[in-house]
């Protein structure tokens, strides 16, 4: 029997399907018509959120995926559409996001030919995606989205972009769906030598002052069960790396707090004095370990990594454990002895009074008349739910927002980490929402990062979506203000903002919004809007010029880590 032909936009949707996506964020155009035509008559079984912007749609699906683990799916046209995907690839790439894609393109006969609203997206998103393709034939468009998903999600997760041609999505063609399971010279999950294990397992059993390193690796193997009996095993303090956040409940006894620039003292001035560093799923990113030439010196570094471009790269090891960490963790555990390190750990509480004198009674109680960002990190804590998911944009908020916030549930922290980018949080938290429907989710954004997504506001209106947003307003773009005060002389130069009234703007969105300008408000505003059954915005006035500290200054090590 002859099998029936279906229209290539319309095998868009059905291996979509049978990739059991839930929601697609998009905005259509010209050349991705077809798709959203196709898409009007499976509305019962997908979702599609409208976002506002394509920078939004993307981000949202980021979003999506940090809260459910699964694939964030995004549609854009061609041309603008596509390229506004840039920045979310980039992002998406370097804090190892799973995203799919798929963009409509100008019929092939035109391509090269600067038609209306063609790019080549292909060329432009090859260094910000893990993979890519352009489809020109129907036929291919089923086993090009299998792919982009196996690539998507297997190993190191990361973007994929499918970009398909207007006649390809015209074209008819046989539809066969088999899940993908191999791919030619594609190997995501390294084979683990049991050699390598049980030598940094004897090199951990004898060791005087370890320490353990926590990435996002942790979170996106799921393996914050094996983290937590390894580190319970072992007694060997942990610390976290902004995207790690979460893997280990901050109120863990052996949780000794964030790393980097603006991380806690304790785990940033002691990792000089470590004799073992144990990193799990962390890339040694920059803004941990400061100047790369006096970090770790008298260290042996055990390195648990799935990607091995990521070996070696920054800093240097002493063990490699290439593999996934949850597999590599369990055989860590069998071959540890128990133990523990009182003496050792002795050292990261009397650098964690030393910084909670000096700087964290001054940010969660302060005695100065301004309102400072951590007391309204500290009432969120008291009013958030068990399982709340924290997004927050880029800047001072994001860094105090990390460093207080009491996270008690996986999965529990989005945030653009590697590349920073502002306007991120908006979008990101329509996504957390919609994939993680039972839990709240708590958006904090600064005056200047919200302004960059705004008008994701519409997304919320149109979508009814309950998402929390705390905005901590300074009227400064604050984290640049903060390093024009300690390092350029106060030449406050291009960072002050001329805001607009935030609660007609989020009245004009039907959010219910409050403004706090005295810290007698500011307790029960928070248990408000965190107790509202639907979004709302919370505006609070902090001090123009409340810093962020500790502070790791650049190109410093991390042992000249200031207080003040």
């Amino acid at each position: 029997m002859k099998k029936e032909l279906l229209f290539g936009s319309e095998i868009v949707i059905k291996t979509l399907l049978y990739e059991k996506v839930e929601y697609i964020f998009g905005y259509p155009g010209g050349a991705i018509m077809p798709i959203y035509d196709s898409l009007h008559d499976y509305l019962n079984y997908v979702s599609h959120i409208l976002m506002r912007h394509e920078q939004g749609s993307i981000h949202a699906a980021q979003g999506y995926a940090r809260a459910t683990g699964k694939i964030g799916v995004c549609f854009t046209t061609s041309g603008p559409g596509a390229t506004n995907l840039i920045t979310g690839l980039a992002d998406a790439l370097i804090d190892s996001t799973p995203v799919v894609c798929i963009t409509g393109q100008v019929s092939s006969h035109l391509l090269g030919t600067d038609a209306f609203q063609e790019t080549n997206i292909i060329d432009i998103s090859i260094p910000v995606t893990k993979w890519n393709t352009q489809v020109l034939k129907a036929k291919d468009i089923c086993t090009s989205i299998q792919k982009g998903f196996f690539i998507a999600k297997k190993g190191r997760p990361g973007p994929v972009l499918i970009d398909i041609t207007k006649d390809a999505q015209f074209q008819k063609s046989e539809f066969h769906y088999k899940p993908c399971e191999y791919i030619n010279n594609f190997h995501p999950y390294p084979c683990i030598k049991e050699k390598k294990i049980i030598e940094a397992a004897n090199l951990i059993n004898i060791a005087k002052k370890p320490l353990i390193l926590v990435g996002q690796g942790v979170i996106l193997s799921e393996a914050e069960n094996e983290l937590k009996k390894f580190v319970e095993k072992t007694g060997i303090p942990v610390a976290s790396t902004l995207l790690g956040l979460g893997a280990l409940d901050s109120d863990h006894p052996l949780y000794m707090g964030m790393l980097g620039m603006h991380g806690n003292y304790a785990p940033n001035i002691l990792t000089n004095h470590c004799d073992i560093i144990i990193a799990i799923g962390m890339r040694f990113d920059d803004r941990v370990t400061g100047d790369v030439k006096k970090y770790a010196k008298k260290a042996k570094i055990i390195h648990l990594e799935i990607d091995s471009s990521e070996i070696n790269k920054n800093v240097l090891c002493y063990i490699p454990i290439l593999g996934d960490c949850k597999s590599s963790l369990k055989r860590l555990i069998f071959y540890t002895n128990k133990s523990t390190h009182q003496k050792w750990i002795k050292q990261f509480f009397h650098l964690k009074e030393k910084e909670k004198i000096t700087v964290i009674q001054n940010d969660l109680n302060p005695k100065k008349e301004g309102m400072t960002m951590g007391e309204v990190i500290k009432w969120i804590n008291q009013y958030k739910h068990k399982n709340a998911i924290l997004v927050t944009d880029v800047g001072q908020h994001q860094m105090i927002a990390s460093r207080y916030f009491n996270f008690t549930y996986k999965k529990s922290q989005i945030t653009s980490g590697g590349l920073g980018t502002m306007g991120f949080a908006l979008p990101a938290s329509i996504g957390a929402q919609l994939g993680a429907k039972n839990r709240q989710v708590i958006c904090i954004v600064g005056d200047g990062g919200i302004q960059m997504t705004i008008q994701e506001m519409g997304t919320i209106l149109q979508n009814n979506i309950p998402v929390k947003i705390i905005l901590l307003n300074n009227n400064f773009l604050g984290m640049v203000r903060q390093w024009q005060q300690l390092f350029f002389e106060k030449r406050y130069s291009c960072t002050e903002l001329v805001n607009p009234d935030f609660i007609k703007l989020a009245n004009a969105y039907n959010i219910k919004a409050k403004k706090v300008i005295k810290r007698e408000e500011l307790k029960e505003s928070v248990k408000k809007a965190l107790n509202h059954k639907k979004a709302f915005l919370l505006e609070v006035s902090i001090e123009k010029e409340d810093n962020v500290f500790p502070m790791i200054p650049a190109g410093a090590s991390v042992d000249e880590i200031r207080l003040t």
